[in-house]
């Protein structure tokens, strides 16, 4: 049925600047944080500037929880009776560093009654942004339910995530670290790329500086691409704009690109990786 309403849900995790969601039906689960004696709702209560403001000068870590599958349930009823959408196609952060995915799978069997779909990124933050935008625009374009869903799939697979870090002590206390664990212990102004593989945060390499960090991760992005066009990509900072803003300019002048999203990382995202974080996710043209 093209003519069906679908609305694309995803979870803060993704950090979609509203000005790209404009024209589109996608609706954000918010994730939980918790910082001493507050509960925020990522996003909602509480934003990029105002989160990193208190953080830069806090003594404690935040900590992140997904939403519960009570609040998933209600979350998709309000947005089916919201939207009059037919059809809710769910595109999660990856399984493998958040729960969120299992209670959206929990949250779907307690609803039988609505036509819901759900899919695992295998990603997070900007590498899931773009599989959400992918699948949003199929919607908008009029595509069915399932064309969705195997657009989404085929974008999980072909979607690269590469970061920089000023440390790994983050991702560390945040138990997201994957196989980048070997790191730890490294010479302490070591700064890591790091990538998504598998689903999970792994190490690429490591070099000295963040200059060479980014110069390194414009190389890889280069070698993977391998030979074919940049489609689209995302630039993620974790409160450095700058660096950020930096990163759109030598990419558009590298790869002849001019679809380049600037993002700032969601509160969620930053307690995990922590500030000082600069990132690119791309895929090729098929």
């Amino acid at each position: 049925m093209g003519n069906q309403k679908i609305v694309v849900v995803t979870d803060s995790s993704a950090c979609i600047p509203q000005k790209a969601l404009e024209g589109l039906n996608v609706a954000v689960i918010p994730l939980w944080l918790m910082w001493e004696n507050d509960h925020f709702r990522d996003g909602v209560d509480i934003d990029p500037p105002a989160f990193y403001r208190r953080l830069r000068s806090s003594k404690t870590i935040p900590t992140s929880s997904q939403p519960t599958v009570e609040e998933i349930v209600t979350f998709f009823r309000d947005t089916v009776e919201q939207e009059n959408a037919d059809v809710l196609v769910n595109v999660i952060v990856s399984h493998r560093i958040s729960n969120t995915f299992t209670n959206v799978q929990a949250a779907q069997e307690q609803v039988p009654e609505l036509n819901i779909r759900v899919v695992d990124s295998f990603s997070s933050s900007a590498g899931l942004a773009l599989i959400v935008l992918a699948a949003a625009r199929a919607a908008a374009d009029g595509r069915t339910t399932d064309e969705i869903v195997a657009i989404a799939e085929d974008l999980r697979d072909r979607v690269h995530f590469l970061f920089a870090v000023d440390t790994l002590e983050y991702l560390h206390r945040g138990g997201r670290i994957g196989g980048a664990k070997r790191l730890l212990g490294t010479a302490l102004n070591i700064k890591p790329l790091l990538h998504f593989s598998g689903g999970q945060i792994e190490p690429l390499l490591q070099v000295r500086t963040k200059r060479k960090a980014i110069a390194k991760m414009l190389d890889v992005a280069e070698e993977r691409l391998e030979g074919k066009e940049m489609a689209e990509a995302i630039i993620p900072d974790v409160d450095t704009p700058q660096e950020g803003d930096s990163l759109v300019e030598r990419v558009r002048e590298r790869f002849g690109i001019e679809r380049v999203i600037r993002s700032a990382v969601s509160p969620v995202v930053g307690t995990h990786v922590g500030p000082g974080g600069v990132g690119i996710a791309f895929y090729a043209k098929h």
